[in-house]
């Protein structure tokens, strides 16, 4: 047993040394990597991100960028303080798909800004609307509210569903008087849900917007649109009025599937304007293992215009203090008596 003891003691302590040398790897201070690490990164960025020229008159010139950080890089004292500078740099994108990975933190811009919430999580739990007997297909909650009205909530595109979850569902609403979609607060995730989701809402392919791609290491250099287009899926469909729910906290995934169900004439958008990020984002590794990503590809609304900085909804509405106190949620009643109405 004492031996046993002497050979797991030595084992234990060249792991703890193994674990905090790694850790300790991505801050330690070699101040020859820093510029190196700066230079990759502006070079990158300035050569495939895809909205400079959209975001020209709301961001700082990227040139002018490289002077102010690379300043500010010359005088950084450690790794840490790297980080935070090259962070700050990629916030001047103002976008979303652009960040800084580093064992320690991930440098990010905040979208929400001081817009309303336009959701309340505490509203949505009462028994007006999920209250406990809700049902769950994969990430769907779902409801037959008082109404006679079909509620879904997804809260997050990175939470999956099946061709089965979606039959079953829209099997449990097919006598409903409509469908209320709540994608609020779902900040994006899986980009091919998108179509399988909203492909249950339509008999027939639809031309919903248009891609590009970088074609060179130009600001200005993007190949022309190319049409992007929704299919039919397989299973069961559903063709009555559906409304789907939006606000600020809508992005990337999200963002997309508000502006693929805006084409179908059965659907209705209400609630505040999406988040943004319409532009299909990649990773690349930098010189000291740091992983940075942006937007390279860009994606168009039906009428070629970009939706990066959001998507306004057909009825604007916002939430109303008197209604949340009574656990009232104003957007989702906005919705149903839209669907009751046949207003749409």
């Amino acid at each position: 047993m004492k031996m046993k003891n002497k050979i797991i003691a030595p084992f234990v302590a060249l792991m703890a040394l193994l674990t905090f040398s790694s850790c300790d790897k991505d801050l330690e201070v070699e101040e020859e990597d820093y510029m190196e690490n700066f230079e990759m990164l502006w070079k990158t960025v300035d050569e495939k991100y895809c909205f400079f020229d959209y975001k020209k008159d709301s961001i700082k010139n990227w040139n002018t960028v490289y002077y102010e950080y690379k300043a500010k890089v010359e005088n950084c004292r450690s790794k840490m303080d790297l980080f935070y500078i090259l962070g700050d740099m990629l916030k001047e994108l103002k976008d979303g798909h652009v960040n800084l990975y580093s064992s320690f933190d991930i440098a990010r811009y905040d979208i929400q800004g001081d817009y309303l919430d336009n959701y309340n999580s505490k509203v949505i739990s009462s028994d007006r609307y999920l209250g406990r007997d809700y049902k769950i297909a994969g990430g769907l909650k779902y409801k037959i509210l008082e109404n006679n009205i079909g509620y879904i909530r997804y809260s997050s595109f990175s939470s999956s569903f099946s061709d089965a979850n979606l039959d079953y569902i829209l099997d449990y609403f097919r006598n409903t008087e409509g469908i209320v979609i709540d994608v609020r607060d779902n900040g994006g995730g899986y980009a091919d849900l998108v179509n399988v989701l909203a492909s249950r809402f339509t008999d027939r392919k639809v031309h919903v917007g248009y891609m590009q791609y970088k074609s060179g290491k130009g600001h200005s250099d993007l190949s022309d649109p190319e049409p992007i287009y929704l299919e039919p899926g397989d299973g069961l469909h559903y063709y009555g009025r559906v409304a789907v729910l939006t606000n600020r906290n809508c992005y990337s995934a999200t963002n997309d599937f508000v502006q693929t169900m805006m084409v179908l004439p059965n659907v209705i958008t209400v609630g505040d304007r999406t988040g943004g990020g319409a532009g299909m984002p990649m990773s690349s590794e930098l010189p000291n293992d740091w992983y940075m990503r942006m937007s390279v590809a860009p994606y168009l609304d039906v009428n070629m215009h970009y939706t990066e900085f959001g998507i306004d909804p057909d009825v604007k509405v916002d939430m109303d203090e008197k209604d949340e106190l009574n656990k009232i949620d104003t957007i989702i009643e906005t919705a149903c008596a839209l669907i009751l109405n046949a207003s749409f």
